[in-house]
């Protein structure tokens, strides 16, 4: 049914007055975007698991949307998606791609591009090359098979095919090589080089191709001036960009943020989106290179980012990409002939791309495997791709059915990249080597010729005051243990690793091109003036004291995985300790005054996963704002909790670091006489919520002999630190309340206790306590509780040992001689004495 454009109206008057909303734009558009939305984040859920980029997902949700699927059901087709609807979603998705191609321009450095290398640049152009050059091929035999393809002038066909098929993604290509942890390696490197490279070309090639093409059909009548014309004026617009805006938008970037000067560059993107619309060239290439004329990095850009990224990539992009898939009718594509011409652009694609790719790769003294690899990555198509192939459409130089042949072949093309990356490349990870993985282990050995390496995680600038106390605490550049020998001096060196969630969120991916390669995952000497991170700047200022030799990283990583990166950079670089910062951070003494940030379960998963994964000890800091305000490290006061236990061992270890740098309390709590028979016996409860119950370790320890070794340690620790150090021996009559008190006194800055997963009896004893974070242990989830009016940070030290990787829930055992006790292997029956020697 024929429509008149003009009589469409916004809203309807409802229901009740005899109208459908269905018949109204504005209504029409909420049903439509809800429906895309819905489907698109549903088809994302079905194949996260198989690493897919959420483009895939939008795409596919508009075929089946569209005629390909659901629109074979006309009345559905005419009254969801009627075509006097679809200039109107087009329009709000063309808004969003509009602000997408300015976000891209704001995120993409012109100088890392520069700094990229001739092998990038040799991969980066036969990437390009050779399946161009395999596109115009293709365009011919496409010209002579499908009916309607020769209306349309030679010079533009073939340059909107050769582009179709030369392009890469660079933002689908950052985010597969995220999820498959690709980007640190050489392979993931190069990629990402070589694909800005041709991100700026394909660009430039893109605008050559609008510039020619016109309005598609009829265009090779038009007088070729009319190109030279389109191209001088583009010309011309980018060179005013580049020289007038640029340096305007530099000072603005320099003065204070405001509202102001946000909106006039919001509105300055619609404008240079409107300039280059009326020189003839798509809209997006004006807001793209406005994007490019802004600083990278300050607090201007920043806060751009922030104010319009998540309603632009959430929102408007995927209707964009959704149109996509509703403009892609399969059975457009009828007959063997047609399908094999699929086949033959899908295979002409991938081996162009591949091939290219492949044998420069080699003659760049790249392996096989890594150039083959390169070759896959760089066949990755998507965001790019769609919008050429959406203004191919809109300029009438592609048909209904090449334009459907060219979206299954980019969804192909990306579909299969993760798994073909994943059968044939899998990097190798530097082989184990041996390392002291504990710091008792490390002072018991000459210290002098070893140093000291500590990985220290952090979220933000909040983290950043907290951990540098803590490392001055810790004796930067000295370090005194409670082993045999003479006090001795190492070196510390300190990888601090900036954690970043890499989210659906392009500015996520940002970070990847701004890191610098010397290292795993991104470690980059920071050099002077040259990042705008204040985090970096904090640790560059911390490390040009010269007492610590301080090594930034970051990892980008989802939350599920991120463990992995903290693991492996502590295995590669043989640290001694990993310290974490705890998800919640707290401000405040306490009351009506306190303050708590909580990141979230998310990264207390994290957390959980290194305690259990990692190579070496780990310590966990919680922090109430050690380090802020006026007390230096020589008058900080800091206190070790100490009840036995391997764990306990550790933290005393730490304090024997800390002796000669503050003031340390050590406070010991000791057993109650007790008569024979009064050990607390536990077995396994595994039907206990792991998450609101405190696991001990399953490892068979012997009890006695535990307690010699702690009676050892605190001997040697007096007699070392004697005049140095209090330490006060305090009675066990009640755990809770003696914990609490050294809390809340606010005699203390830090507490410093082990986590306890093989705890003394006195310790045992909290374990049917409700945990409220059971990754702390007993003592520590004491001290990191809310609302207990605590106002020291808390340090919980887990001694690295695998034989106390497995840890399990526990109950009281009333009947010592039960058949399903813990016997330190977690199964079998043991008797009651035997149990109490091994846990209790």
């Amino acid at each position: 049914m024929a429509v008149n454009i003009t009589s469409i109206t916004t809203s309807s008057n409802g229901v009740w007055q005899g109208d459908n909303p269905l018949d109204y734009a504005f209504p029409l558009l909420i049903v439509q975007t809800t429906l895309i939305l819905a489907l698109s984040r549903f088809l994302a859920f079905l194949l996260k698991p198989i690493r897919q980029p959420k483009v895939i997902a939008e795409i596919i949700g508009g075929v089946l949307l569209g005629p390909s699927a659901l629109g074979r059901n006309q009345d559905y087709l005419h009254r969801i998606f009627p075509k006097w609807s679809t200039p109107i979603l087009e329009s709000v998705a063309s808004i969003g791609l509009l602000f997408f191609l300015f976000l891209v321009g704001l995120e993409l450095d012109l100088n890392s591009i520069r700094r990229g290398g001739r092998r990038a640049l040799s991969i980066a152009t036969a990437g390009i090359t050779l399946p161009f050059v395999s596109g115009v091929g293709v365009a011919f035999v496409l010209r002579k098979s499908v009916d309607g393809a020769d209306k349309v002038g030679y010079g533009p066909f073939l340059v909107f095919m050769g582009v179709a098929l030369s392009i890469t993604a660079f933002p689908v290509l950052a985010r597969i090589l995220a999820e498959l942890k690709l980007l640190t390696t050489r392979v993931g490197e190069t990629a990402m080089a070589a694909a800005a490279f041709n991100d700026v070309a394909a660009w430039i090639l893109l605008a050559l191709a609008v510039a020619l093409a016109g309005d598609g059909e009829g265009g090779e009548h038009k007088s070729p001036l009319i190109s030279v014309w389109v191209l001088l004026s583009g010309v011309a617009f980018v060179t005013f960009m580049m020289v007038v805006i640029k340096p305007a938008m530099t000072w603005v970037a320099r003065r204070p943020v405001c509202e102001t000067y946000i909106c006039l560059t919001l509105a300055g993107v619609m404008v240079s989106g409107f300039i280059t619309d009326l020189i003839g060239i798509h809209s997006i290439f004006g807001a793209f290179v406005f994007g490019l004329t802004i600083p990278k990095g300050g607090e201007f850009a920043e806060k751009l980012i922030e104010r319009i990224e998540d309603f632009v990539t959430g929102l408007l992009l995927p209707l964009y990409f959704a149109s996509s898939g509703l403009k892609t009718d399969v059975a457009k594509i009828r007959g063997l002939e047609a399908w094999g011409l699929l086949v033959l652009v899908i295979t002409t694609a991938c081996a162009g791309k591949i091939v290219g790719t492949f044998v420069v790769a080699m003659l760049c003294m790249i392996p096989a495997r890594e150039s083959l690899t390169l070759g896959v990555l760089m066949n990755t198509k998507g965001l790019v791709e769609l919008i050429v192939l959406n203004i191919g459409k809109e300029k009438k130089v592609l048909n209904d059915e090449i334009f459907s042949i060219l979206v299954l072949m980019a969804l192909f093309t990306t579909f299969v990249t993760t798994p073909f990356v994943m059968s044939i490349y899998k990097p190798v990870r530097g082989g184990s080597t041996k390392t002291h993985r504990r710091l008792r282990d490390f002072c018991s050995v000459d210290s002098s010729k070893h140093d000291l390496r500590i990985l220290a995680g952090v979220h933000g600038l909040g983290n950043v005051a907290s951990l540098i106390s803590l490392i001055e605490a810790a004796g930067a550049g000295t370090g005194t243990g409670t082993g045999t020998g003479a006090a001795r001096k190492s070196q510390l060196k300190l990888y601090v690793m900036r954690l970043v969630e890499l989210t659906e969120r392009s500015s996520s991916i940002i970070m990847v091109q701004r890191a610098r390669k010397n290292g795993l995952p991104f470690i980059n000497r920071f050099r002077r003036g040259q990042s705008g991170d204040q985090v970096a700047v904090a640790f560059e200022a911390y490390a040009q004291l010269g007492r610590v030799s301080v090594r930034p990283t970051t990892a980008i990583s989802s939350l599920s995985t991120m463990h992995e990166d903290i693991c492996h950079m502590a295995e590669a670089k043989r640290v001694t300790m990993v310290i974490l910062p705890f998800h919640k951070q707290w401000r405040g003494k306490g009351g009506a005054d306190e303050t708590m940030e909580d990141m979230g379960n998310g990264w207390r998963g994290v957390n959980q996963r290194v305690l259990k994964n990692s190579p070496c000890s780990v310590a966990v800091l919680v922090d109430r704002g050690f380090g802020i305000g006026p007390t230096s490290t020589v008058t900080q006061r800091l206190c070790i909790l100490f009840f036995g236990g391997p764990d306990d061992r550790e933290a005393l270890e730490l304090g024997a670091r800390m002796a000669e740098h503050v003031n340390l309390t050590v406070i010991r709590f000791v057993e109650k006489d007790k008569v024979d028979g009064e050990d607390v016996i536990f077995g396994p409860s595994p039907e206990k919520c792991n998450e609101q119950s405190y696991g001990f370790s399953t490892a068979a320890m012997n009890r006695r002999k535990e307690k010699e070794l702690d009676e050892t340690a605190t001997a040697e620790f007096k007699s070392r630190h004697e005049g140095l150090v209090e330490y006060v021996e305090k009675a066990a009559n009640n755990i809770v309340e003696g914990v609490l008190a050294v809390g809340k006194s606010g005699n203390y800055d830090l507490v410093v206790v082990g986590k306890g997963r093989f705890p003394s009896t006195m310790v045992a004893e909290l374990a049917e306590r409700r945990a409220e974070h059971a990754e702390l242990g007993p003592i520590g989830d004491i001290l990191a509780s809310s609302g207990q009016g605590i106002v020291s940070s808390v340090l919980v030290i887990q001694q690295h040992d695998m034989a106390h990787a497995d840890e399990v829930p526990v109950s009281k055992v009333v009947n010592c001689e039960d058949p399903t006790t813990l016997n330190g292997n977690g199964a079998g029956p043991s008797k009651g004495r035997e149990a109490a020697d091994d846990f209790v």
